[in-house]
């Protein structure tokens, strides 16, 4: 099976996949927005199990069991906090994704969902964003041998949006 990436509207703590990713802060120890949700709805155990990884620099992952979620792991991931583009936020962003996707490679994941990080209370805008989890999948794609199943969980209309427009873009590009 060849890998590839999918845009589905959805609740990524009701997504059932090999790995969730989390959209956490530095501490991982909870926070709100989807950190907060996947927290909620993975139990307390999460909680311990994030105490025990002593937090996680920006732009890195680390990962946990999903505990009550229907996924195997959580990957857990820092984000960056726009300060308006001039602090490296784009290539943070950018390892966000590569380093989850080499954690859940890593660990024999077959499917990961992904969330929109960085883009609530971290203030990255929502279509720099989407370009940059969407460029750096596919450079994952292309770079690396792998079945894995990409999502991209999005909760409200307007990512969707931008995201299968990013994928109607992507469908047209001449080869």
């Amino acid at each position: 099976m060849k890998a590839f990436a999918s845009v589905i509207q959805g609740d990524i703590t009701q997504f059932r996949a090999d790995a969730i990713v989390n959209a956490a802060n530095k501490s991982l120890l909870g926070g709100g927005g989807v950190d907060g949700a996947i927290h909620r709805a993975a139990g307390p155990q999460l909680l311990e199990a994030c105490k025990l990884l002593n937090g996680c620099e920006t732009g890195q992952a680390k990962i946990t069991p999903a505990f009550q979620l229907p996924a195997r792991f959580v990957i857990h991931t820092v984000g960056p906090i726009w300060k308006g583009g001039n602090f490296n936020e784009h290539a943070l962003l950018a390892s966000c994704y590569k380093s989850a996707l080499e954690l859940a490679v890593a660990n024999q994941c077959k499917s990961i969902a992904f969330p929109n990080i960085s883009t609530g209370v971290y203030a990255f805008p929502k279509n720099e964003a989407a370009s940059i989890a969407w460029s750096s999948v596919q450079e994952f794609l292309q770079r690396y041998e792998s079945d894995l199943h990409i999502s991209f969980v999005v909760f409200d209309e307007e990512n969707l949006l931008i995201y299968q427009q990013l994928l109607k873009n992507q469908l047209n590009v001449p080869q």
